[in-house]
């Protein structure tokens, strides 16, 4: 239906991909199974459509109606999306970023670097990026997020990047980019959640490291799971070892995670992410 009805309108449709999930874990009488939930995306050009966009997002809106559906319509192309990246002392992640952002590889632009430390003013100037730094400790930390969100609302930054940034944002820090934060967490989630996972790997004799990029939620390391990569280890890797190898799997990972979120291929229900392949 709503392929049909772009299609009418001029529209062309570049792809179409639909996928199920199941949604919970009521079981029916038969032991299976009770309920299925419905996801598609459509990307389609719209260069020649005849007629307004507020005419198509009106049917669009009563397609959803019509059948129980919801919707969220993207015009890609109006303008690129901005982005502010969080660091702290690791360089990895913001190198891998601005490189791939230089190369053509992510639509967007990087509005600003914003830190706690100095350390790594060097790599954005090497971009010409503003490197804002914001020094946090217990007693001042809500008034240093409150100035960090008022800088991000003022360059209309559309998504934050958490590249290994060292501090725990505030509930209603996160409550407040619902969706909107991605954060790189260096273990394969659910496993070994908070600070200090490849020593907690290590202790267990591991022998899987992994990364796992993820929205950021009110609830340390449990937001919805964008992407996972992992690398195999021996008892023969030391804990320098397993930090060396995972910092390959954290870049690429949350790289992957924010081009997925750029071109717009994932779709959160409750706790998961369904995301589309390119």
């Amino acid at each position: 239906a709503f392929s049909h009805l772009l299609f009418s309108r001029g529209c062309g449709i570049v792809d179409c991909t639909s996928e199920s999930s199941e949604i919970d874990a009521k079981v029916d009488k038969r032991g299976q199974h009770s309920r299925r939930m419905f996801f598609q995306r459509i990307l389609f050009d719209y260069s020649n459509v005849s007629v307004e966009r507020d005419v198509i997002e009106d049917e669009i809106n009563d397609l959803c109606v019509r059948f129980g559906m919801e919707s969220q319509l993207s015009w890609g192309g109006d303008k690129r999306r901005r982005i502010a990246i969080f660091v702290s002392k690791y360089d990895h992640c913001l190198w891998e970023l601005l490189l791939r952002q230089r190369a053509g590889e992510l639509d967007c632009e990087i509005a600003m670097a914003i830190s706690n430390h100095e350390k790594l003013r060097h790599v954005a100037d090497t971009f010409d990026i503003p490197y804002h730094v914001f020094p946090i400790t217990k007693d001042n930390k809500l008034e240093q997020e409150e100035k960090q969100i008022s800088l991000i609302e003022q360059h209309n930054v559309d998504l934050l990047v958490l590249a290994r940034y060292m501090q725990i944002l505030s509930p209603s820090f996160c409550s407040r980019f619902q969706n909107q934060i991605i954060n790189i967490h260096h273990s394969f989630l659910p496993a070994f959640r908070g600070g200090s996972p490849y020593h907690k790997a290590h202790e267990r004799g591991v022998k899987l490291v992994g990364a796992t990029a993820h929205y950021a939620t009110t609830e340390l390391d449990e937001g919805p799971i964008i992407e996972q990569d992992i690398m195999r280890v021996s008892h023969r890797d030391d804990v320098k070892d397993l930090v060396r190898k995972g910092r390959t799997l954290e870049k690429t990972c949350l790289t992957n995670a924010v081009k997925a979120h750029l071109d717009d291929r994932i779709i959160t229900h409750r706790s998961k992410c369904i995301v589309f392949a390119e």
